[in-house]
This record gives C-alpha cells, structure tokens and sequence, in this order.
C-alpha cells in the first residue's frame, strides 16, 4: 500500500497548448447497444419533432409529392421516410446504422410499427426509386422551408449565400470518381459535389453530386439557379459568396438575373494578371485596401 501523497491525489488534466484531445467515438459494428438500460430514456426528443412534422403537413406533402412505383409491405413508403428523417434527427447518417434504432421504443411508437424493418430492406426501397424522385425530394425540402419559415415567423429579406465544392474521397471502382483536387488524399479518386448553404440560419438550400472533375460553367449555372429558385418568396436580396472554383461568365451571369450582390474568388489568369497591371490604381482611405481599382472584363 502507498501512503505517499503523489500516488493518492488525482492527478489534474493537462491545460496545455500541446493537450491532446480525445476524438469522438464512432459508431461501428462493434458498438454495443441495447433498450433495457435503467439511465436511458424513452422520450428522446422525438415526440417533438413528430408533432412538429405533424404540425407542418410532412405526411400529405409526401404522399402528394413523391412517387413511389414499388408496393412496400413492411410499411408504407411514407413510414420509410420518416424513419429515416428521424434517424439523422438522432444522429445515425447511415442505414446500417437504423439496426441501433430497431426496438427503440419512441420510434417504433410514432411508426406505429413493432420493429424497424432490417438495413436491407431500406436499401430495396431506395434502390426502386426512380431518378426522378431527386427533383421531388427537393420541391419537398423548398415546401417545407417555407412552412417553417411561416411557422417560426422568420422574415429574411436579405440572405447569404455561400457556395462551395467538397472532396468525398473514393476508396474504390465507383462510377464518376477522378482524380483531381484532393489535398487530404492526394491521388485519389473522388466525388465533388456543389453545395450551397444559407449563412444566417446555416440551412443547406441545395446540392449537386458530381464526378471529381472540376465542374463546367454550366454545371454552375444550373446549380445557382436551383438554389435562387428554392428561396422562400419573403427574399428580396442577394448576397453571394464563392471561392476560385466557381470563377466563371456562367456564374456571373446566372448571379445577375438574380440581382444578387457577389464576391467570387479569381483566379490569376494570365488575362487577369495583365488586367491588374494595366489598371488605373488609387488609394482607398474610406476602406481597409491600400489601394482600389475597379476592371470591367469582356468575354
């Protein structure tokens, strides 16, 4: 046995610059779960999202929405929906990962269902839509943006923006993956899909996944214009942020039928480098900038 006082006191967690902190936990096939355990509950928060799907009609924008062509016999089409909402409200962003959800008792109740059909099923009714329903979901999701924009009384007028690409890193042979820009995984194949976000309640407005090629003018135009179509019709200005791989006429032009106020990232162009040179510079006292100029480039 040891008296000394060293081995008795506990010992205080590092405060460091260098402290090292721990990464979540992730959820994998080995993770242990079950639904007796004393400390947990039944309520979960998902009463309440229920209701507030309930309050807004998500049922019959679904049913009215969504084309389902494959007779489902565990449950309606529209109970595999809402369990799968429901799971990524609880945080499982997988199928595989609804095996945790089986028996959990809130769920089951609000689906009305003794069990959560296997991770397989799921896959086979995802598998018999058609591409169509995409464009479905999304006319669902501009719906819904709307009603909870009403519900909740939120009246934007002005809006931002931000679009982007994101690298999904490829770890095999699926159909669409490049080699391109990837500096987490140089060299390898990956899908680059264009989001767009909206920055002053960061709600995803709309998305495109894509090759891992850099993307064409077109491809961005129609994306901008997907996602200034989504906007509920309280918006009545612009702003607009984009990083070099947006640079392009197309998306100009499609940030001007909008009248949307932007800022694009450029990248330096020979054209644009001689451009700058022979630009007219003046100081700029009213602004942070050394010195301003102001270019206009004909395409």
């Amino acid at each position: 046995m040891n008296n000394n006082r060293e081995d008795s006191e506990k010992k205080r967690a590092g405060q460091g610059v260098g402290t090292v902190l721990p990464e979540p936990f992730k959820i994998g096939a080995s993770t242990p779960y079950d639904f007796s355990g004393r400390h947990l509950t039944a309520y979960g928060g998902l009463l309440p999202i229920a209701t507030m799907l309930e309050k807004l009609g998500f049922q019959q924008l679904v049913e009215e929405t969504l084309t389902v062509k494959r007779l489902t016999r565990v449950m309606p089409a529209y109970q595999f929906v809402v369990a799968m909402v429901m799971a990524l409200y609880v945080g499982f962003s997988r199928l595989n990962h609804l095996r945790f959800l089986e028996r959990e008792p809130m769920l089951i109740g609000i689906l009305k269902v003794l069990r959560l059909p296997p991770q397989c099923t799921f896959w086979r009714f995802l598998a018999s839509l058609h591409l169509s329903v995409a464009g479905q979901v999304l006319k669902i999701q501009r719906a819904m943006r709307r009603r909870v924009w009403e519900a909740a009384h939120v009246e934007l007028a002005v809006v931002t923006l931000d679009t982007d690409t994101t690298v999904h890193t490829l770890f095999g042979n699926q159909m669409g993956g490049r080699k391109s820009y990837n500096p987490k995984n140089r060299g390898k194949k990956s899908f680059q899909p264009i989001l767009t976000f909206l920055a002053e309640t960061r709600e995803y407005v709309g998305g495109e996944l894509r090759n891992g090629d850099r993307p064409t003018g077109l491809q961005i135009a129609r994306h901008l214009e997907s996602v200034f179509a989504a906007l509920p019709p309280a918006v009545r200005t612009i702003y607009a942020r984009a990083d070099s791989g947006f640079y392009c006429a197309e998306a100009v032009e499609a940030y001007g039928s909008a009248a949307a106020q932007f800022i694009i990232s450029a990248r330096k162009t020979l054209r644009l480098v001689d451009e700058l040179k022979a630009a007219d510079w003046k100081r700029s006292p009213q602004t942070d900038a050394g010195t301003t100029c102001s270019s206009r480039n004909h395409h």
